[in-house]
């Protein structure tokens, strides 16, 4: 996105523009959500794809445009001399034509006035004038293309004033002050977002594709409160008996390349339901109803707690199976818990943890089966839960904590390669994660906020 497009683009969003679909750009780029939310007026506000650096590099765009330029003007000298052997050639080939069609008239005229020997003689040379006639519509297609030429070399000479005089333009802008200017608007935007109370879901884009890697089921995610800079990603293919971590660098280098580091945990995972939360991998330990804090950065497990009462080992699953009788997910409030219990009948129980400890600070109880929801994810406080895994999916279930009501709803949830076995919520860039199939994909989300 050039510079004049990325100053434009962030001043629409402040003003309150229509609600633009996330989606990554370049991987040398990078991308970063900042938010996606409605006012009160359907609005969208404090929506933006921004680069995790500034890519409004002046240098750059001055280097693509000279590289034009001086292909245009390369195709300006070629054609020049083109053009000088056309007009050299065409003198030459017109002066052909008219001595052509004056040999044809005095052919002419020497047959009919001359007697009927020597007219055969002509006859001879009429017949090898004949075999030139082809010629003449040549010569006028060869004149055509001549003022072709001309056309095209007229138009390249615009086009190069044209790059000309935007090279000029850009060349008297200032990095340092378009960069100051995007700065100072993604500061604006920031502090906009903090302005933001938690919204309500009210749509789900499209798909956007980031990979295409591992088994048929897994789950993949970032740290909701990474450190600035921090932009690691973390993949863990399959949903049971596996215990090798993968850690990415960055988005980029996660859909661009295959290098990573791997983390060896001391136990392996059930389901997909795990979450990297503050510098920790929380995860359901394999055949067992305990969770598991693992600090990555020391390769230590920090804190380990049974979650009372939890079904496992495939008791209360999804309806895809996979062992995910225990979800750990992530929202703006915190660290959370859903599973199944039998003092609920199966039914889902929504649990709020606390992260260093792993203890149950509150727990809701819903109405919903837990085997008939297909995934679920929290969203500011509300349980948000879809009626299948394959084919056509929406979001038809949410149970809100604030005021432990629940209500049908229908969002539809585009699951583009037909089997979805993890699907969770990253409050820092506002989308949803999902392993499609053996794809990793994003979701924007447009929440409705109360601004305050």
């Amino acid at each position: 996105m050039e510079c004049e497009e990325v100053n434009m683009y962030l001043m629409l969003l402040l003003m309150g523009a229509h609600c633009t679909l996330v989606g990554p750009v370049a991987p040398e780029e990078g991308w970063q959500v900042y938010s996606s939310a409605q006012d009160g007026e359907g609005r969208c506000v404090c929506t933006v794809v921004a680069p995790q650096q500034a890519v409004c590099s002046r240098d750059a765009r001055t280097k693509q445009l000279r590289q034009l330029l001086e292909k245009v003007q390369n195709m300006s000298q070629s054609i020049e001399v083109l053009d000088q052997r056309t007009q050299r050639d065409l003198q030459f080939v017109e002066k052909m034509e008219v001595q052509l069609k004056g040999l044809e008239d005095k052919f002419h005229q020497v047959e009919e006035g001359h007697e009927s020997n020597v007219a055969r003689q002509y006859k001879s040379i009429k017949s090898k004038m004949e075999e030139l006639r082809p010629l003449i519509p040549v010569l006028e297609a060869y004149k055509a293309d001549a003022l072709l030429v001309r056309q095209f070399k007229e138009e390249a000479a615009n086009v190069t004033e044209l790059l000309g005089a935007l090279q000029e333009q850009l060349g008297g802008l200032d990095y340092q002050e378009l960069h100051g200017r995007v700065t100072s608007l993604e500061d604006r935007l920031r502090a906009c977002m903090q302005r933001l109370a938690c919204g309500k879901l009210t749509g789900i884009s499209d798909p956007v594709t980031i990979k295409t890697s591992g088994s048929r089921f897994g789950s993949w995610m970032t740290d909701p409160l990474a450190a600035p800079g921090d932009h690691r990603v973390w993949y863990m293919d399959g949903y049971h008996n596996n215990r090798f971590v993968r850690e990415y660098q960055s988005m980029s280098a996660f859909m661009t390349t295959e290098n990573f580091t791997s983390h060896r945990l001391p136990h392996p995972w059930s389901g997909t339901g795990q979450v990297v939360y503050n510098g920790s991998l929380y995860f359901n330990k394999f055949q067992s109803h305990t969770v598991i804090r693992f600090q990555l950065d020391s390769a230590l497990i920090v804190r380990s707690r049974p979650l009372d009462f939890a079904g496992y080992n495939n008791m209360y699953h999804y309806s895809w199976g996979g062992h995910s009788d225990i979800d750990l997910m992530v929202d703006e409030g915190g660290l959370w818990a859903v599973y199944a219990t039998n003092q609920n009948a199966g039914n889902m129980v929504l649990s709020r943890l606390d992260p260093d400890t792993l203890q149950v600070v509150r727990s809701w109880t819903t109405n919903h089966p837990k085997r008939s929801a297909g995934e679920a994810f929290m969203i500011c406080g509300t349980l948000y839960v879809t009626n299948g895994y394959s084919g056509g999916t929406k979001v038809y279930y949410a149970y809100s904590t604030n005021s432990s009501t629940y209500e049908y709803i229908d969002i539809p949830l585009a699951n583009k390669y037909s089997h979805l076995s993890m699907l969770d919520y990253n409050p820092r860039d506002r989308a949803l994660y999902a392993w499609n199939n053996g794809h990793q994909v994003l979701y924007n989300v447009t929440l409705y906020h109360i601004i305050q």
